[in-house]
């Protein structure tokens, strides 16, 4: 890292000079059918993505261009888009005027910053048929978070949850009532892989470098596959380069915590090429949340280094060569003590990712994505008995992900694109609590259609097939329609179907915690074996009567539903509102199976038949002054099991008693007993106000974020189910604010921010940190 940084200013010193004397420009004006100058239109190059928005004269410029053969997307409010060709020579000044035909009825609104050509994936996020946002650089900075997971817990219906026993080690995201399993975690539109008790750990991802993050909030297989049952989140890292420019960061504040960051990027070879590369060191002495911990913190210290890079070179006027790479690392020492005996447990984390894609522009506007892609995350842990010396089992694995895929997308008579999809993907485990390594593939294919069938419908369709090496063929479809019947409202309507197949943990998991308490987790496939194993050497106690139902697991599948609105009633407010039903069957849930002589547990997993994830979204913007906004959401969830739903209503079954400790005996169930699936909240909500005073480059956020109370275990006599005796915890506010000021023409920035105002905490929530203040300082190089 000590020889990035002057090498870093070389280079952009370098190609700054290369870029300035070779690069052409192209300008010109953008009118109407009536030669009248159109303000705010985005004039954008297809292949390379750079462009911007015309003046109020209808002026553009776009500088640092390469010479070759270029398509240029012209896109406004109130015009038909319009897509012009130009060839462009070495040093040349282009003037290309552009003219638009009016259509009064086009009500989309043009983003210049999220509409850019997106070399990664030919598949726009933003035209699905389930809802989706976008959360852009700007906002990233404004809130000065620092990991993913810092972010996303601030977004209307996204829900942080953590793994009890791994505290940070396992901060996995909730959507629409759906387990962080269920959510498929992208990067440059690829699957990432890696998770800790069922959770992708979101903290292991620095923000330092992300370009957008996109999210679909509802089943996405369609497009995306298994794993994609709740919703997909994307990771957009910088892509888009025209120009040689650094930037030097570092944060510091509350728990020792450090955040360093270094970014670059510079075209080359005549701008035929660029290059990007970023370095972000993290550390922090983590924090204990919980009160009966003497020793040790329910998140430990760690170190991160993470180093992220892209280049691309056009090798002719059709074909662009991308390449990306990133590899992160994290260590963490834990030396902690309950009640038992005190331990040091020791956790490595290396995290690959690469890919390489050629992007294929051809002049009759079909449009072709080939890539590779490869994924290895890898986990080493040793935990030690401080008092015996005795090595316990940790959690230990490596895992691999081969992909090869080809995309295709073309429009046709300038309202339909269709984008469609074929390849496969291999995925290995090695794990030292699986019995031997393990394997699966699966190849797929899927296609979509955007089809504008008047100026006030639209429809969005589409299917995927998939074959799994283990289960087999299936097909899921989706479909989704908007309607504007007047200029201020859109009125929209969507089905999807999702499928998910059991996870290598699900299956094949021979897992005792002894660091935990001792507790057993069993997969279906070694379940018999391995209960028999316990049984033979005396250690079980009991074995309760749904040990005999634990069999093969079915893949999971589900149909959701969504509908809403959109209302614009004025330019500077707008409100979202969207309802959605997922029906899951063969739902994977984890329950014990027996107890042991010492009182731990062991757990095994079923397919529940039934169950439901309903509930409301509700969204809104308003630019309430020069400078000022404020936006906000609320979220209404029911997550319930069906069975016992049906169970206490007929009086039988496993379902129908509750112990009540005030009356000293069980009565019968009533359906107002059961509060829902754990670890879900039943209201959720923020709001955020943001400031810019442009002028004098000053910026500031203030948010609230609620989180209403959910069931974390049953306490009472266990019946199976939340009932109102059991344990929940307690709704909360978290206050969170920021402020930032910019200096040397916006070369020079300082932040400081406050997270967790009111210092919040509870010992059931492991991940959540006490009040943090970090100050900082940013220098920009361009």
């Amino acid at each position: 890292m000590k020889y990035f940084l002057p090498l870093l200013v070389m280079l952009l010193h370098f190609n700054n000079i290369q870029a300035q004397s070779s690069s052409a420009q192209m300008q010109g004006t953008v009118t109407d059918d009536k030669g009248n100058a159109v303000a705010g239109a985005a004039v954008t190059i297809i292949q390379t993505g750079q462009g911007g928005a015309s003046t109020e004269k209808g002026q553009y410029t776009i500088n640092n261009i390469a010479a070759g053969a270029y398509h240029i997307r012209v896109n406004a409010i109130g015009y038909k888009s319009v897509v012009v060709k130009a060839t462009i020579k070495s040093n040349e000044h282009l003037v290309l005027p552009i003219r638009i035909e009016a259509d009064m009825n086009m009500l989309n609104e043009v983003n210049v910053n999220t509409k850019k050509y997106n070399p990664d994936n030919l598949i726009d996020l933003q035209r699905t048929p389930m809802p989706s946002m976008i959360i852009t650089r700007k906002q990233i900075e404004q809130m000065g978070s620092r990991r993913l997971d810092e972010v996303l817990k601030e977004q209307t219906g996204l829900a942080i949850v953590n793994d009890i026993g791994s505290g940070a080690r396992a901060i996995g995201l909730q959507m629409q009532g759906f387990d962080s399993g269920y959510t498929m975690i992208l990067i440059d539109g690829q699957p990432m892989t890696g998770r800790n008790s069922g959770n992708f750990d979101l903290s292991r991802i620095t923000v330092a470098n992300i370009e957008r993050i996109e999210i679909i909030k509802g089943a996405s297989s369609c497009l995306f596959g298994s794993d994609a049952m709740a919703g997909v989140v994307n990771i957009v890292t910088r892509q888009h380069v025209s120009r040689s420019q650094g930037m030097a960061g570092v944060r510091y504040g509350t728990f020792n915590t450090l955040d360093a960051n270094l970014e670059g990027e510079s075209p080359f070879a005549n701008g035929k090429g660029s290059g990007y590369i970023a370095g972000n060191y993290y550390r922090t002495d983590g924090f204990n949340s919980n009160p009966y911990l003497s020793e040790g913190k329910t998140v430990p210290p760690y170190t991160s280094y993470t180093l992220q890079g892209r280049a691309k070179y056009m090798l002719s006027t059709v074909n662009t060569l991308n390449f990306t790479g990133r590899f992160a690392s994290r260590h963490s020492i834990n030396d902690k003590s309950y009640t038992g005996s005190p331990t040091k447990d020791i956790l490595d984390e290396d995290d690959l990712n690469g890919s390489a894609v050629l992007n294929t522009n051809l002049s009759s506007g079909l449009r072709i994505k080939s890539q590779y892609y490869l994924t290895r995350y890898s986990t080493g842990q040793n935990i030690t008995d401080l008092t015996s010396n005795e090595v316990i089992p940790g959690n230990n694995f490596v895992q691999y992900l081969h992909r090869g895929e080809v995309q295709a997308s073309k429009t046709w008579f300038n309202s339909l694109v269709v984008t469609s999809g074929i390849g496969t993907q291999y995925e290995t485990m090695d794990n030292d609590a699986y019995q031997g390594g393990k394997h699966q593939q699966n190849s797929f294919f899927y296609s979509q259609g955007d089809w504008k069938v008047s100026d006030k419908v639209g429809m969005i369709g589409g299917f995927r097939v998939e074959h799994h090496s283990r289960y087999g063929s299936s097909l899921t479809p989706s479909f989704g329609i908007n309607y504007q019947p007047v200029k201020m409202l859109v009125l929209k309507a969507a089905v999807a179907t999702g499928f998910k197949t059991p996870d290598f943990g699900q299956l094949y998991l021979v897992f005792t915690n002894f660091a935990g308490g001792g507790y057993t987790v069993l997969g279906t496939e070694q379940f018999a074996a391995e209960l028999k194993k316990l049984q033979d050497a005396g250690e079980i106690s009991s074995v309760f009567p749904n040990a005999s139902k634990v069999s093969t697991l079915k893949p999971e599948r589900s149909v959701s539903y969504s509908a809403g609105f959109t209302l614009t009633p004025t330019s500077s407010f707008k409100i979202d509102v969207n309802g959605f039903y997922n029906n899951v069957h063969n739902f994977i849930n984890t329950d014990q199976v027996a107890s042991k002589k010492g009182g731990q547990q062991v757990f095994s997993y079923f397919n529940i038949d039934k169950a439901f994830l309903s509930g409301l979204d509700v969204g809104f913007s308003w630019i309430a002054a020069k400078g000022l906004t404020i936006a906000g959401g609320y979220q209404l969830l029911y997550a319930k099991d069906r069975g016992v739903i049906d169970s206490i209503k007929a009086g039988t079954g496993n379902y129908a008693k509750v112990y009540d400790p005030n009356l000293g005996t069980d009565r019968r169930s009533k359906v107002s007993d059961y509060f829902g699936l754990t670890n879900r909240s039943r209201h959720m909500a923020n709001i955020r106000f943001s400031y810019e005073y442009e002028p004098k480059g000053i910026t500031g956020t203030f948010r609230v974020n609620y989180r209403g109370k959910y069931g974390f275990q049953e306490s009472n006599r266990s019946n199976g189910f939340l009932d109102p005796y059991d344990t929940y915890v307690n709704g909360f506010f978290l206050f969170n604010a920021s402020v930032q000021k910019t200096f040397l023409n916006k070369h020079f920035a300082v932040q400081l921010t406050a997270d967790n105002i009111l210092n919040y905490r509870d010992m059931l929530m492991p991940g959540q940190p006490g009040r943090m203040i970090l100050a900082g300082f940013n220098y920009r190089f361009f």
